[in-house]
């Protein structure tokens, strides 16, 4: 203001001067404004320039207005301690087409504030039903009804504000069903109300997991934990995809509200631990991408860093069944070629999500993804099926009867032109699972004998395949402890014998062969040993262990006895026999088994006499109920002769002791 004035001061002087120097005469002849009021004009509009600039830095200097929080309505137990504090917070529709999450928008300060420190600020009154309104004056009761709903109640405490509530559940079911069975009553100023309604209603903080740092989730043991506020958010859910899936819609007009801000806040929803909400969730994301063309390839790439935030990062999410089905329908409707961007996707997000130790919650839908992709493109098995054997699980058996279940499915969708470029890596694979000594596993591998198509790719390739499985399956045949799978291993050996008997008779000289040279190389190399210890002896200088020479050499390997593998085929050619009289003994609960020696003590005689014959020159194989296990006479003569520690009076047990001398 100073500065103005001087301004002013030297104009009125210089006017002063300017008057007396002046020439009355114009050179021109045209009229002339006086002096005096052109200086004043000068003057005037100097002022005027200093004024705007005094404003803009005033305007500058100031803080920016508080914006209204979103009305919420809380308990009055909290309403004392949430009026000192501040609440603050809204969502204002589109900010930005960035595709960064919005960490500093009002909408997230909000997220982060816990619903009982916002102050009460409004109540819900209950408005007049649309029926009973003149139709001209039904848009202005809907956008009222939308802002009555935008009051969040806290369901902490089941007691209180319970005619808010039921207003506002009243409330969203009338809108429910007017938006349902009327027409044209979506009209531009709608969207915005109902996007900012969603928002305020369900874009809010998850509560913290109930087991953060044990083990997973599991559906199945575990019970999920129910949001409480559940009956006002499935009307709004159900409210929103009514209003999407409208005949009166307009795409064009709801993607200025439906942005990419609103996308992310509605994926970082999927991590609640109710069901019901993520179904709800899942059919909403599903039909924003329908609906908006222009959210397509920023949902895929929002819910790939969902994806690698779950594998690399967290290996928790609440989401990923959800997510994976929604892709599954995305995928299923990819055009064809498909675009580098797609299998990309396949290869370094879906295939690394088999690593993850909750496979089992979410398995199936990504299966489905999975072989969604080998239909629109064959060529991708082999890299599907690498993959998979890439990230094949080495102690965890449940999930290795998972990794089975997808293979099956592949096969089930392969071409046969691709077969035999994974034939080798798949069967070197299946003949691991049939050697494993979890009978789920080998039960399971062993079950692709029994599909028909699985069946007729091997017939094709039986010259390749027979080699790397008859080793496996011949080895379980004889050795494995689960009965089930020898009968399964006889069957899967007899079918290959019947497909094409030269080449399984060639395979199993070949199989006898490599056994034959295996064991001669171990017996070379116990001779070389047994000689090095021999030259370890007969070194004077050397010291040996005290009582070297006292010990036993080592067991040789055993000597090369092929009679077996020569009467392979006998043993095969018998097995359906075999496989029928088991199958009658487990219908009738009983089971072939070896009896113990019935010279036992008389304390055990009843038992013995359950299993002895009727007579004593029946020709009928022992038999016994599953519920009662085989008589060792070394295991009952321990146990006779054992006696409790607990016992003063009972003297300590010596081996050499006859079991009566202990008492």
């Amino acid at each position: 203001m100073k500065n103005l004035r001087r301004s002013l001061h030297l104009n009125r002087n210089g006017s002063k001067k300017s008057e007396k120097s002046s020439s009355p005469s114009n050179d021109s002849g045209a009229p002339r404004l006086p002096q005096n009021l052109t200086l004043r004009l000068r003057a005037l509009a100097l002022q005027t320039v200093h004024i705007a600039l005094a404003a803009a830095v005033l305007l500058l200097a100031a803080p920016d207005p508080p914006r209204p929080p979103p009305i919420v309505v809380v308990s009055s137990d909290a309403q004392n301690e949430a009026s000192s504090r501040a609440g603050s917070g809204n969502y204002n529709g589109p900010t930005s087409l960035t595709g960064e999450p919005p960490r500093s928008s009002r909408i997230n300060q909000l997220r982060q504030t816990p619903k009982d420190t916002i102050p009460i600020i409004g109540r819900n009154r209950r408005a007049p039903p649309f029926l009973e309104t003149p139709p001209a004056e039904r848009a202005d009761l809907f956008i009222k009804k939308l802002s009555q709903c935008k009051v969040v109640f806290d369901f902490n405490d089941a007691s209180s504000e319970l005619l808010g509530k039921q207003v506002k559940a009243q409330t969203l079911t009338e809108m429910l069903e007017y938006i349902t069975t009327q027409r044209n009553v979506i009209t531009e100023s709608i969207y915005p109300e109902v996007v900012n309604m969603f928002a305020t209603n369900l874009f809010r903080s998850i509560p913290p997991q109930v087991n953060p740092t044990g083990d997973a989730f599991d559906p199945e043991e575990d019970e999920p934990v129910l949001e409480l506020a559940w009956p006002h958010l499935q009307i709004v859910y159900e409210f929103f995809l009514r209003f999407v899936e409208s005949p009166d819609f307009n795409t064009n007009i709801a993607k200025r509200y439906v942005d990419q801000s609103f996308v992310l806040n509605l994926l970082e929803l999927f991590d609640s631990e109710d069901p019901r909400e993520r179904d709800f969730l899942k059919t909403t994301l599903h039909r924003i991408y329908g609906k908006f063309l222009n959210l397509r390839a920023f949902i895929r790439r929002s819910i790939n860093n969902v994806f690698f935030q779950f594998i690399y990062e967290t290996e928790r999410h609440n989401g990923i069944a959800e997510l994976l089905e929604i892709l599954g329908s995305i995928i299923n409707g990819f055009a064809l070629p498909l675009k580098e961007e797609h299998k990309i996707f396949l290869t370094r997000v879906l295939l690394p999500m088999h690593k993850v130790k909750s496979l089992s919650l979410y398995h199936p839908q990504l299966a489905y993804c999975v072989v969604q992709f080998l239909e629109k493109d064959p060529t991708l098995t082999e890299d599907v099926l690498l993959g998979l054997f890439k990230y094949w699980p080495k102690v965890n058996s449940p999930k290795e009867v998972m990794f089975l279940n997808e293979v099956e499915e592949v096969l089930d969708v392969i071409d046969p032109a691709e077969f035999p470029k994974i034939v080798v890596p798949l069967f070197q694979q299946l003949a691991r699972c049939v050697n494993s000594q979890h009978f789920q596993v080998a039960e399971r591998a062993l079950y692709y004998w029994n599909n028909e198509y699985v069946v007729n790719l091997m017939t094709e390739n039986l010259a390749t395949i027979l080699p790397i499985i008859f080793p496996a399956l011949y080895i379980n045949s004889r050795s494995h402890w689960n009965r089930t799978i020898h009968g399964m291993v006889y069957n899967a050996l007899k079918m290959f014998m019947e497909i094409n008997p030269d080449l399984f008779e060639e395979a199993m000289q070949q199989f006898k062969q490599n056994r034959i040279a295996e064991r001669q190389k171990r017996t070379k190399l116990y001779e070389d040993w047994l000689k090095l210890r021999d030259l370890a002896k007969k070194n004077a200088d050397g010291k040996l262990p005290e009582g070297f020479d006292d010990m036993f050499a080592p067991p040789p390997p055993l000597p090369i006895d092929d009679i077996d593998i020569e009467h392979l085929s006998m043993d095969l050619s018998a097995a359906s026999l075999d496989a029928e009289i088991a199958q009658d003994l487990d219908d009738s609960g009983i089971e072939r088994v070896p009896m113990a020696d019935p010279g036992l003590e008389n304390t055990y005689g009843e038992a013995m006499n359950e299993f002895s014959p009727v007579t004593a020159n029946s020709q009928s194989p022992h038999v016994r109920r599953k519920s009662v296990l085989p008589v060792d006479p070394t295991v009952l003569r321990d146990l006779q002769a054992h006696r409790s520690l607990d016992d003063p009076r009972s003297p300590p047990y010596r081996p050499n002791q006859a079991p009566h001398a202990a008492n």
